[in-house]
């Protein structure tokens, strides 16, 4: 799974490596410790142009009344997200790239849980695939929102969780965004061994209201 990542790169930079239109209201960055419900910036194409703008990281499905009427949905299965009502109309027609710097996720010591910070290899921006929804409230209050899609983890990642990110390369993002047809579906694999890095963090990132450049520092053990 995914339950926390970091963006560390400038929108300038963001916006020139999609060719995207940025919108006016993007979250501020750098931020080492994005947390579900909170406004992330991702990729949209539509009407023939990518557009890079905000959205909440948790997807709001049609039928909930308010964003809390449910389960929080900040992840999407890979296995199953043709199929689940939440996720299947936007898996066929409202994908997403989301970018980011690098993930956490946790292993455990006891009862003390050891954060991991994970990365591209070859330090390169992460790109994870995402499905997205626009929500509209019983008063008329429109809420974009997105998941990211996580598939079963391969050897090197499942020492630390059994879920990864879908990662996407530059090549399969016209793919994703729905600009080159069908067979997107056929993107949604965990990365290959040896293109993450793993490094361990100090527990300041356990609370989800740390923030700071030292939450990704690598420590010792």
């Amino acid at each position: 799974m995914c339950g926390r990542f970091a963006i560390t790169l400038p929108d300038d930079a963001m916006t020139r490596l999609f060719d995207a239109a940025p919108a006016n209201d993007l979250p501020p960055v750098p931020r080492y410790n994005v947390c579900p419900t909170q406004p992330i910036s991702v990729v949209i194409s539509a009407e023939g142009q990518r557009r890079y703008g905000p959205m909440r990281w948790g997807f709001i499905p049609r039928w909930y009344k308010t964003p809390t009427d449910g389960p929080l949905l900040f992840n999407a299965r890979s296995e199953t997200i043709a199929e689940k009502p939440s996720f299947k109309e936007a898996a066929r027609k409202r994908r997403c790239l989301i970018p980011a710097s690098g993930f956490y996720e946790w292993t455990k010591e006891g009862e003390t849980r050891l954060p991991w910070y994970i990365t591209r290899s070859d330090a390169e921006p992460m790109v994870f695939a995402g499905v997205w929804q626009s929500w509209q409230g019983p008063e008329g209050a429109r809420v974009a929102s997105c998941a990211i899609v996580t598939a079963e983890a391969g050897p090197e990642m499942a020492r630390l969780h059994e879920r990864v990110p879908v990662v996407l390369e530059p090549e399969e993002w016209a793919l994703w965004l729905g600009e080159e047809g069908h067979g997107a579906a056929r993107l949604m694999d965990a990365p290959g061994e040896g293109a993450l890095s793993f490094a361990r963090v100090g527990t300041t990132v356990n609370s989800n209201r740390a923030e700071g450049p030292e939450l990704i520092e690598p420590i010792d053990g």
